[in-house]
């Protein structure tokens, strides 16, 4: 099994930093000045905040041997590497499992896509040609 992290662009990663920053700070603030229903709103935030930070910390792509396993935070999916169909760069910033605009999406199965973020591409592809997947044949 290999692991690859996804990119994270700065601009990115400074908001979402900046927003678990700022919900931390909000927090503080109603608890502190004991507004009414604080802490309801308290644990939404900080529910929210540590769903960003799980998201940015353990964005990952797992290679297995019969499948790329993608994982975004709480959010899961696998991809049988025979159903792999096609892979192309693409900056289309559509919502996927990858925190740069620098991806590559996944074609598999019958119409279906996804878009992912390794940090290494070119390592990704290698790995996935390595793993027998014709459509890695092409450049990041």
């Amino acid at each position: 099994m290999t692991t690859f992290r996804s990119k994270v662009d700065t601009w990115l990663g400074a908001l979402l930093g900046g927003a678990v920053i700022l919900e931390l700070g909000v927090v503080v603030f109603l608890l502190r000045l004991h507004v009414v229903g604080g802490w309801a709103i308290a644990g939404f935030l900080l529910a929210s905040a540590a769903l960003v930070l799980w998201v940015l910390l353990r964005t990952v792509y797992r290679l297995e041997n019969d499948a790329l396993a993608i994982r975004s935070g709480p959010f899961a999916m696998r991809i049988p590497l025979a159903s792999i169909t096609g892979i192309r760069p693409t900056r289309n910033p559509l919502s996927s499992p990858a925190l740069s605009l620098d991806r590559l999406e996944i074609s598999f199965g019958e119409g279906k896509s996804c878009m992912i973020s390794p940090e290494d591409k070119t390592a990704f592809l290698a790995a996935l040609r390595s793993r027998g997947v014709r459509a890695a044949e092409g450049k990041p």
